[in-house]
């Protein structure tokens, strides 16, 4: 039984009500019962036994609980909370806003794999291929993945590819490319860096310009809590004019850290935001924080209005913004700044935030001496990649969301980036792994896996038109911790396919197919 800590209990206890309807129908599906496993040829998916899910959930549990600090935005906070009440792990989805946090780091989380497997008496051996295509080839070859599949499922413990079907092709990844941007981000930036926005003031002329940073978590709202706020730099700046005996300015706003294209090669779309450095709420035209939904034409502008009102409201008279570029001699005001990029990687991935991702894109590439831009960051994140030894034969960016059908990812390296991302040397990439979403509890998988393999599987999905793609981490029958990769192309009906993805990471959860260590 998981402790828990007098410091979690009235998180436990809020977490324990809100999940009350969902932790009923876990606890009488894990209920213990007498099973008889069948032989891996035979595994049917959507059945588990329950001595088999009590372990993986344990393992998984453990993770949680290992990882620790927890994120700015609370799924990590949720995830051991729950794990402590439920002795699963779980969490919440990344539309709440907290106080950030440093990234965690994979070295403790991967000792905890080792304690807690150990605890469960795991004693074999990774699965065989043999094993993996009796059970996976079938679920794989299903008519609703269309004319072409690919898949890799790799020991994360040791980098052995233990199952392949053509994963050196290059594929569609859709979404799935986030999880590149997130590598080549961290390794670029490093997980504590945080992007500011500013407020600069002229000397010679007494312009107010505001200068964007290029942080796609800037907001307008009254309450972000740990967020960039817009309404705090305006206090913050209408302070310091004051104390100057300054009443009304005239404002600009300075867009130029990017280049390039604002619009996605895709138009206008409610999936993304024209790609600028000044943007508040993601140029969103409602109060969400995530998913479609129509966007301001011109972000920039947009954020400096609310600005300029923001400034009125404290005593600031302003004019009608317009754009410019601050100086060298601009004296900076005030400043807001992003949580680090730890929680932004989190967020991106469990919302699959396209706004994010081509921010972090850009953010890449001025960081590795290219342009601001969808081609700059493009380039950035391919050298980024190479430069971290991944195989990256067939691969091929256009832009850092997966919105672009001429991106090309194959099974392999979706894989290696997983692994990767789980080096005990490379702590700072640990946020690719827990930012995932886990199934049934959060992000982009809270409605799948259901009556599957809920908080077993942690995995980043992709879906364009005629593509449907899978990639993360699970922890399967015999403890072990794999990462997995499937992609589809030719899908003709969405929904199908995505069952047959989730089908497919679920037999592979219980397999159960490693032989005697």
């Amino acid at each position: 039984m998981v402790r828990i800590a007098n410091a979690v209990r009235p998180r436990l206890a809020k977490a324990v009500t809100a999940a009350r309807p969902r932790v009923a129908r876990l606890t009488r599906s894990l209920r213990p019962r007498p099973v008889h496993l069948p032989r891996p040829r035979t595994v049917r998916t959507w059945q588990y036994a329950a001595g088999a899910a009590t372990a993986g959930l344990a393992l998984a549990a453990g993770v949680v609980t290992a990882a620790g600090p927890w994120d700015a935005n609370g799924q990590r906070t949720a995830e051991r909370d729950r794990a402590a009440a439920l002795e699963r792990s779980g969490g919440t989805d990344h539309g709440g806003r907290g106080t950030p946090r440093p990234a965690p780091s994979a070295g403790p989380v991967l000792t905890g794999l080792g304690r807690v497997t150990g605890a469960v008496d795991t004693k074999k051996a990774a699965p065989g291929a043999k094993a993996l295509t009796d059970v996976l080839g079938p679920l794989l070859g299903a008519s609703a993945l269309g004319g072409t599949h690919t898949a890799a499922v790799v020991d994360v413990a040791t980098g052995k590819r233990l199952y392949g079907v053509d994963s050196g092709k290059a594929l569609t990844p859709a979404s799935t490319t986030k999880i590149a941007t997130a590598v080549a981000a961290l390794s670029a930036l490093g997980p504590d860096h945080r992007l500011t926005t500013r407020a600069a003031l002229e000397p010679d002329t007494g312009e107010l310009v505001l200068v964007g940073g290029g942080d796609p978590t800037l907001t307008a709202h009254a309450q972000p809590d740990g967020w960039a706020s817009l309404r705090t730099l305006a206090t913050d700046t209408a302070a310091a004019l004051r104390e100057r005996d300054i009443h009304k300015v005239t404002l600009s706003y300075d867009t130029t850290l990017y280049t390039g294209p604002a619009l996605h090669p895709i138009g206008v779309n409610d999936n993304l935001a024209p790609v600028s450095a000044l943007t508040a709420d993601e140029g969103r035209t409602d109060n969400s924080t995530a998913g479609p939904v129509r966007r301001v034409a011109d972000p920039a502008k947009d954020a400096s209005t609310k600005f300029a009102g923001f400034l009125k409201a404290a005593g600031i008279t302003t004019t009608p913004p317009g754009p410019s570029k601050a100086s060298t001699r601009a004296e900076t005001l005030a400043t807001v700044s992003s949580p680090p990029l730890s929680a932004l990687v989190e967020r991106m991935l469990t919302n699959s935030d396209n706004d994010i991702a081509e921010n972090l894109a850009r953010r890449t590439a001025l960081a590795s001496g290219e342009p601001g831009s969808y081609d700059g960051g493009a380039k950035a994140i391919a050298a980024r990649l190479t430069k971290l030894g991944l195989p990256m034969t067939g691969a091929s960016f256009h832009d850092g969301s997966g919105l672009d059908r001429d991106d090309r990812l194959t099974a392999d390296l979706l894989t290696a980036l997983l692994v990767t991302a789980g080096d005990p040397g490379r702590p700072g990439l640990r946020p690719v792994l827990t930012g995932l979403p886990v199934a049934g509890f959060t992000g982009t998988l809270t409605s799948r896996y259901t009556d599957g393999a809920a908080g077993l599987v942690r995995a980043k999905t992709g879906t364009l038109t005629g593509v449907n793609t899978l990639a993360g981490t699970l922890v399967d029958r015999d403890g072990r911790l794999l990462a997995f990769a499937f992609l589809a192309s030719g899908t003709t009906d969405p929904m199908q396919a995505q069952s047959a993805l989730d089908r497919t990471a679920t037999a592979l959860a219980a397999c159960g197919c490693g032989q005697p260590g």
